[in-house]
């Protein structure tokens, strides 16, 4: 398969039309300087950055393909598999763990039904350990979808946060 095909498979016009934007931001020589902004515009159409959409993204950069990989690879917030709905990174980083967020973090597993890095079986939630998110004095802190800081949060919050989003997607 050629590049081009690649390319047209994993992108499209209107994904491309966004790369240009974020490229434009940049001097030409070094439109390579878009690439995490275009992973994310990816992972926002996709769900997750896979292989193709890698390479397709390393082709419209003119980058190897291995120099995306690896930003993809070093960055949590990229999800290299399909992910529930909601993924929440519950931060296991020490002062995290010993303000108890080892604790939320099975208390979650407990809730949800599955193990760490699992996704619950009506797709809904995936739930991972996350690093430090700069909010020590807020723990236990996580994160939902990667937007959206949960701070203080006890077994109590951590339900009903759980039960809001289930309840939401219902209403949707």
């Amino acid at each position: 398969m050629s590049s081009q095909t690649v390319q047209a498979a994993a992108l499209s016009a209107q994904t491309q039309a966004r790369f240009a934007r974020e490229v434009a931001k940049y001097p030409a020589d070094q439109k390579q300087s878009a690439v995490m902004a275009c992973l994310s515009i990816v992972q926002q159409e996709q769900g997750h950055v896979s292989p193709e959409a890698e390479l397709a993204v390393a082709h419209y950069l003119g980058m190897a393909p291995m120099a995306v990989h690896e930003v993809t690879t070093f960055y949590n917030m990229y999800n290299q598999q399909p992910v529930g709905k909601f993924k929440i990174n519950v931060c296991t980083n020490l002062p995290c763990q010993l303000r108890d967020g080892g604790k939320a973090l099975a208390h979650l597993c407990d809730k949800l039904g599955v193990e760490v890095g699992g996704t619950t079986a009506d797709g809904m939630f995936t739930l991972q350990p996350g690093e430090c998110m700069g909010a020590c004095a807020d723990a236990p802190v996580l994160l939902v979808n990667d937007r959206t800081m949960c701070s203080f949060m006890s077994h109590d919050k951590l339900d009903q946060l759980i039960d809001g989003l289930r309840s939401a997607e219902g209403q949707a």
